[in-house]
């Protein structure tokens, strides 16, 4: 499929050509460009939701009821799940895929595994051009799962329209660990699994931790208790990610978060035109593999070694 039909095919929103679009960013094909700058102007009208939250908190689940939710409401959905995936072999490990099988085989549902496989950008850079994509090609609703709490996920969270953060009650050091930054991300917090027992008090430590958070915006962050295996706090869930959008509209200081955005997406992608640039210059990739035994042995310290290739 050539360029200009594949971008007429994705506006229609067709899933092949979404599909193929997404292979094309990830990828980092040379079309990949002509592509992006292409859909700008047709993005910004699908509601971005990223959920995340530590591994075993149910997160699949939720995203799995809520996308069934919103289809129900006659939207079509597109799925993204992020994976950092083990930087040694690559891939995304297709557990989300296996377990939405269900909603895979819907026609206004779409689903896609993200993985790092080492490439340059990262993931973070790959993920939101397509959530872009799935935007312009008409999809109402977008969520992105991240498979865990780190830097990458954070970041990629940040880019959403709204940011869930789910907990699940009993794992104390859980409420500890978001202390570390996922706090200042959450619009929407969710208690899943709330069937469990100590959801008083996980709602209690979580309050207080709220009471201490200072936003620019002065939103305050709803807790919402779901037990999403029985599809129970789902409607609630989805109000109150629908409330904090509607805030968002009609807040001044939305436009701030939209920049903040915007200028993070710039450096991600200066950052990995530069390393491209740098890694093309002949002799480059020779010198990191000759520097990279060194370091391993001991002989040579890493930032030395960048100076030495820096030259």
């Amino acid at each position: 499929m050539k360029t200009p039909e594949l971008l007429e095919k994705l506006l229609l929103g067709e899933t092949r050509a979404v599909a193929r679009a997404i292979t094309k960013v990830e990828d980092g094909s040379s079309d990949a460009g002509v592509i992006m700058k292409t859909i700008f102007p047709k993005t910004g009208n699908a509601v971005v939701i990223g959920i995340t939250g530590s591994p075993g908190a149910g997160k699949s689940s939720l995203v799995d009821k809520l996308a069934l939710h919103y289809r129900d409401q006659g939207d079509r959905v597109g799925i993204v799940c992020v994976d950092p995936s083990s930087p040694f072999s690559g891939g995304a490990i297709l557990g989300d895929r296996i377990r939405m099988q269900t909603l895979g085989l819907d026609k206004n549902v779409f689903i896609r595994s993200m993985a790092t496989r080492g490439n340059l950008g990262g993931l973070s850079r790959a993920t939101v051009d397509a959530v872009a994509i799935l935007d312009a090609a008409g999809f109402d609703k977008v969520i992105v799962e991240t498979v865990g709490v780190g830097q990458d996920e954070v970041e990629i969270v940040k880019t959403a329209d709204v940011s869930v953060v789910v907990l699940v009650p009993g794992m104390g050091d859980d409420i500890q660990a978001i202390k570390a930054g996922i706090m200042e991300i959450g619009d929407v917090f969710v208690i899943n699994k709330a069937d469990r027992d100590g959801v008083l008090r996980t709602e209690k430590e979580l309050e207080a931790l709220l009471s201490l958070a200072h936003r620019p915006d002065l939103w305050n962050p709803p807790i919402v208790k779901t037990v999403a295996t029985e599809n129970k706090g789902i409607e609630d869930l989805s109000k109150a990610i629908e409330s904090f959008d509607e805030f968002q509209k009609r807040d001044e200081s939305s436009l701030e978060r939209r920049k903040a955005i915007a200028k993070w997406r710039l450096l991600e992608l200066v950052r990995e035109k530069l390393l491209i640039d740098a890694l093309a210059k002949t002799g480059t990739a020779e010198k990191i593999d000759e520097f990279a035994l060194k370091v391993a042995k001991k002989d040579f310290d890493p930032y030395s070694a960048v100076e030495e290739i820096l030259k």
